[in-house]
């Protein structure tokens, strides 16, 4: 009968446990030597040696894993912005960032690698990154303080042992991934533009100097020529000087080959000196103190630049309706093109021609973004692009007239007029005039008259007050809410009406803000308005400031004498209507009279007066004229016959 597996395993045991038995004992050298092993069955012996290649890789892996530790190099990635000012302690400007970044600073992301403990793992690579920094006397970190929309920065208190990774990532910091700003300790950093001189070096056509290549382009600007010229005089003796003159002739009449004498000698020459007046002529009026002789001069600059450029016609008929009028300009404004290019303007059914006409257009325009065009655009009867009280009036919050773009043709219209030395839209905001020339928002000075909606004005208001009523809360919170700002309290109260506010004026209005940026872009006067702020005034002035009183416009008068080109006419008669003039500038409307006069709103340096035989009184504009008849014998009746002249909108361009 078989054995079963049990019996023959015990068996097996058996048979080892003899023949360990009959094994002779150990020397007792090699006893001493090898330390007595732990008494084990044979069992016990048998089942270690059937799993020996188990437990030999587990003593393997644990004799290999302390081999295995060592440490290992930290790194640490974050955006960081390399200031210049040492004493800035505010987030930078896109404008401002843009020449950090073109001198070398500005934001970069760094990646830092080594002992989180040691701070020149810091200091090293900030100092590679930005080698500026070197002559900052050491540097600083700084952080926002406050919301993401605010712009103010807060200094990262250095630790004894220096800025270290260990200090960054430290959760008690608060850094997270917010941007980390560096600012020199000691003095500013040169925001001189970084560019290491590259490609080969080229002699120059001209002096003759070795420049490398990438500098050539500025060294031609500066370079007059001189070294080599002077020392073939002084070779030549008196013959450069009819050298000159034969060169000039020959380089006037063919064209000369690169490297012969005539061009090196005087081509180059008068092609640098092109160039470097038309610069400086460029920049000029950079350089200017007044800002309105700046304006003037950029201006002419840019009308010169684009004066072969395919002209702007505006069109217009007076038969017309008033409605149709506004249409036409809108398209025209709408168009994408060239806003200084000639300006050309024609009133169809009107005899009317020259500069005028012009002035007539700019005022119609200027007119509509003032006090609104007669079309309905928005479903209110009347359309308003600007709203509010004089001197805090802000873009209307229509969501028609962004849709519809209108505000960037608003822009358009602004610039244009500016360019050509037209009225302006006065009583802007002056919150909004800050936001729009890239103003932080959080920074602007706003206050409650520049809110238009006066309902929304009354609730802001109610925050002014040292109590509420519970339903003046449930008011005041109901508003809050919608625009996703918390409910009034006790302590929030000030700094909720302050958000309101700055809500109501500029967070409803940034859309239309953003277009009129774009349209003063489109005109290519923006370059003007951000390098010379103090020229900003001009655009948007104050209300003030565009009154006059009738002695301001009495005393630009020139009035007729009595041994003029005029028609004659006796003494008496010229006394009589003058003095019936006069009466009416004292009393009547100035800025109406002043339109019919000269076009526009704003006062000519000379204003000038003549008697004529026709019927009406009617202007001149090009020639800023008014010809009055000398037949009125009261004064009602000049004043009537004035009066209708004015509100005509054809006698004021009749005879132009």
């Amino acid at each position: 009968m078989s054995k079963s597996c049990p019996e023959l395993l015990r068996e097996a045991a058996n048979l080892i446990e003899e023949a360990l038995s009959r094994t002779p004992p150990a020397p007792a050298a090699q006893s001493q030597q090898t330390p007595a092993a732990p008494s084990r069955t044979p069992v016990q012996a048998e089942v270690a040696r059937l799993f020996a290649p188990y437990n030999g890789g587990a003593r393997r892996n644990m004799a290999r894993r302390p081999a295995q530790v060592q440490v290992s190099r930290r790194s640490y990635t974050h955006t960081v912005c390399c200031l210049a000012d040492h004493k800035a302690d505010k987030v930078p400007s896109l404008p401002l960032k843009t020449d950090l970044h073109t001198s070398g600073l500005g934001e970069h992301k760094v990646t830092f690698s080594g002992n989180d403990s040691d701070p020149m793992v810091i200091t090293n690579e900030l100092m590679e990154v930005f080698p500026k920094l070197q002559e900052g006397g050491g540097f600083e970190f700084l952080k926002i303080v406050g919301s993401t929309r605010n712009r103010n920065l807060a200094l990262l208190q250095c630790p004894s042992t220096g800025y270290t990774l260990a200090y960054l990532k430290d959760p008690a910091t608060m850094i997270g991934q917010a941007t980390i700003y560096i600012r020199p300790l000691q003095q500013d950093l040169p925001l001189d533009c970084e560019s290491s001189p590259s490609g080969p070096v080229i002699p120059c056509i001209t002096c003759q100097k070795e420049v490398p290549f990438s500098e050539m382009k500025l060294h031609r600007l500066s370079c007059n020529g001189t070294p080599m010229q002077e020392s073939e005089k002084e070779q030549t003796g008196g013959q450069s000087e009819d050298n000159d003159s034969e060169t000039a002739l020959v380089s006037d009449s063919v064209p000369v080959r690169p490297g012969t004498s005539a061009e090196s000698a005087v081509v180059p020459a008068v092609m640098v000196n092109e160039e470097l007046d038309y610069k400086e002529a460029d920049s000029e009026w950079k350089l200017i103190k007044e800002p309105a002789q700046a304006a003037k001069v950029f201006k002419e600059n840019l009308l010169k630049e684009h004066a072969s450029g395919t002209p702007l016609r505006m069109k217009m008929d007076v038969s017309d309706s008033e409605e149709d009028r506004e249409q036409d300009l809108l398209l025209f404004y709408k168009r994408q093109q060239e806003w200084a290019c000639p300006l050309h303007c024609t009133l169809v059914g009107d005899v009317a021609v020259g500069e005028g006409v012009m002035r007539y257009f700019l005022t119609t325009v200027i007119s509509k973004l003032q006090f609104g065009f007669s079309l309905d655009l928005g479903g209110m009867g009347r359309t308003l692009l600007f709203e509010g009280e004089p001197d805090h009036l802000v873009p209307a919050a229509s969501e028609a007239l962004i849709e519809s773009n209108l505000f960037r043709v608003a822009g358009r219209m602004l610039a244009h007029s500016f360019l050509h030395d037209g009225p302006h839209v006065t009583g802007l905001s002056p919150a909004v005039i800050h936001v729009l020339f890239n103003g932080d928002p959080e920074m602007a000075t706003v206050v409650t008259e520049d809110c238009p909606d006066l309902h929304i004005r009354s609730i802001i208001k109610l925050l002014e007050q040292e109590e509420l009523t519970p339903e003046q809360k449930d008011t005041v919170s109901d508003l809050s809410m919608s625009w996703d700002l918390p409910a009034v309290t006790k302590t929030n109260r000030r700094w909720l009406h302050n958000k309101l506010l700055l809500h109501a004026v500029i967070g409803r209005t940034m859309r239309q803000i953003k277009q009129l940026r774009k349209g003063l872009k489109d005109v290519m006067v923006w370059p003007l308005l951000t390098s010379r702020p103090d020229v900003v005034p001009l655009l948007f002035p104050k209300m003030a400031e565009m009154q006059f009183t009738p002695q301001m416009l009495l005393q630009k008068i020139t009035w007729p004498v009595e041994d003029s080109d005029d028609e004659d006419f006796d003494l008496e008669s010229t006394c009589r209507i003058t003095g019936f003039l006069r009466m009416f500038i004292e009393t009547g409307t100035l800025a109406q009279l002043l339109t019919f006069w000269v076009g526009w709103e704003m006062l000519p340096p000379e204003l000038r007066v003549e008697i004529s035989g026709g019927t009406l009184p009617t202007s001149s504009t090009c020639f800023e004229t008014l010809k009055l008849p000398a037949h009125f014998k009261t004064y009602m009746d000049f004043e009537k016959a004035l009066v209708s002249a004015i509100n005509s909108a054809q006698t004021g361009f009749g005879l132009v």
